[in-house]
């Protein structure tokens, strides 16, 4: 016996291809082409799982193409302009609202009465606001990985730290003592044993050598690991998203009141 397609069945069979991804961010198709075979090469995923040839209308050849699903298709465009990725991940709630319709008979539902027509209006529009939910713990972990791009694996002093997550080292220091990620002994900073077992921050020997004596003697440095500054940058992001904004002229007023 046949059985009903399923929303879940439905959003399984969602993909974007790489020349919507072209239209909606305004690269060339084979740039896309080049940055999705990199990005499959780099995660150890199969170029023929996702690729696909079109024939273009004009001259009659067939070129590459990808169809991506949600999951690569946001990894795909982690790395670009904050703008760009919205345009994708607008795309893909659209895509995803369509795909959670009730079906039918492989077609969407379309509402007989208006009580059923108002009852569809408010499933979709609840969809929507998951929808947006989602955006909102996602977004943060993309403007992260951004600043996070540029760095290696190797753990990082709070100066370096700063100066990628663009806040100064102070305000590094002063999260990381906040958070409980770290304490003050004799005014440096130290792992405090959340923070080591979390594998947020550690202590990392280096040889330094007096230039007198010439004697070598063992430092310990306060250090960030790679997990540690990338929770970092997605707590930062996820404060700034939530930061109240002021209407225009709001700040002029809250400075000039009594």
């Amino acid at each position: 016996m046949a059985t009903e397609p399923t929303i879940t069945d439905a959003f399984s069979a969602l993909t974007m291809s790489s020349r919507e991804i072209a239209d909606l961010t305004g690269k060339r198709h084979d740039h896309v082409v080049r940055d999705i075979e990199k990005m499959l090469s780099e995660i150890g995923e199969g170029l023929p799982n996702f690729g696909d040839t079109y024939r273009n209308e004009q001259n009659g050849q067939e070129y590459r193409c990808f169809n991506l699903p949600k999951n690569l298709t946001i990894v795909l465009v982690a790395g670009y302009r904050a703008d760009i990725r919205l345009k994708i991940v607008d795309r893909w709630m659209a895509l995803e609202a369509a795909a959670s319709a009730p079906i039918a008979s492989h077609d969407f539902y379309v509402p007989q009465t208006k009580a059923e027509a108002l009852r569809l209006a408010a499933d979709l529009t609840e969809q929507v606001e998951e929808q947006r939910q989602r955006l909102d713990v996602a977004e943060p972990k993309a403007e992260a990985l951004d600043k996070m791009s540029a760095l290696n694996a190797e753990p990082k002093g709070v100066r370096d730290v700063g100066r990628h997550l663009e806040i100064g080292q102070s305000k590094v220091a002063d999260l990381v003592v906040q958070w409980g990620w770290a304490c003050r002994e004799s005014g440096k900073l130290k792992p405090t044993h959340y923070g080591r077992e979390k594998g947020y921050t550690v202590l990392t020997s280096r040889v330094f050598t007096n230039k007198t004596t010439h004697e070598e003697h063992v430092v310990l440095d306060f250090k960030m690991t790679r997990k540690g500054i990338n929770r970092m940058a997605v707590r930062l992001a996820k404060e700034a998203r939530t930061k109240p904004r002021l209407e225009p002229g709001m700040a002029a007023k809250i400075n000039n009141a009594p």
